[in-house]
């Protein structure tokens, strides 16, 4: 069976890797949904994803996902400089938000489509300056969402989550376990 990751993030490769699922990568180079409620706007990512994908190769099992960061009602997405990246994290010292990862897989030849959303509190510790200096000095943030990255001396900055950790990473452990059921393997 092949299986499809529609998404360049080396950290959702890992994720996948980690519970031996084998796949090739193809990008999909779907437009992103503009919808302003962080839960519609996961799936929809998801989706547009999945289904680019699924046309071109209609017999494979193909897996988008899309993975928000939502504070206040807002959508947070990557920083836009340093200075940004600094500031979102300052937004979060002592605080919670949640992220979300909207999942698409499709199999278009036999009309598969299985989708769902995880979600994931994060509470942070209340940072100091020199807190977040110090994280932003030890990781590449620019292509994070939010500007961090659990996975990354996240003991720095964050106290505890509720939920899966995999989904905050961006990629949620259920997605392995909807290839599974699609796939048969």
């Amino acid at each position: 069976m092949r299986i499809i990751l529609a998404s360049a993030s080396p950290r959702r490769r890992e994720l996948l890797a980690q519970h031996g699922v084998h796949f090739e990568v193809i990008p999909s180079g779907a437009p992103e949904s503009d919808d302003p409620d962080f839960h519609n706007a996961a799936m929809e990512n998801a989706f547009r994803k999945a289904e680019d994908i699924a046309k071109k190769y209609p017999d494979a099992v193909v897996l988008g996902a899309d993975t928000v960061i939502e504070l206040d009602g807002k959508i947070l997405g990557k920083p836009s400089s340093m200075e940004d990246a600094f500031q979102m994290l300052k937004t979060f010292s002592g605080r919670e938000h949640l992220v979300t990862s909207g999942v698409a897989v499709l199999r278009i030849c036999d009309h598969t489509e299985i989708r769902f959303a995880e979600c994931t509190k994060v509470f942070f510790k209340t940072l100091s300056d020199e807190d977040i200096r110090r994280y932003l000095s030890l990781v590449k943030v620019m292509d994070k969402a939010g500007a961090y990255a659990i996975q990354e001396y996240g003991g720095i900055i964050i106290d505890h989550i509720e939920g899966d950790m995999e989904n905050v990473v961006g990629l949620p452990a259920r997605a392995a376990e909807a290839l599974r059921a699609v796939g048969h393997w």
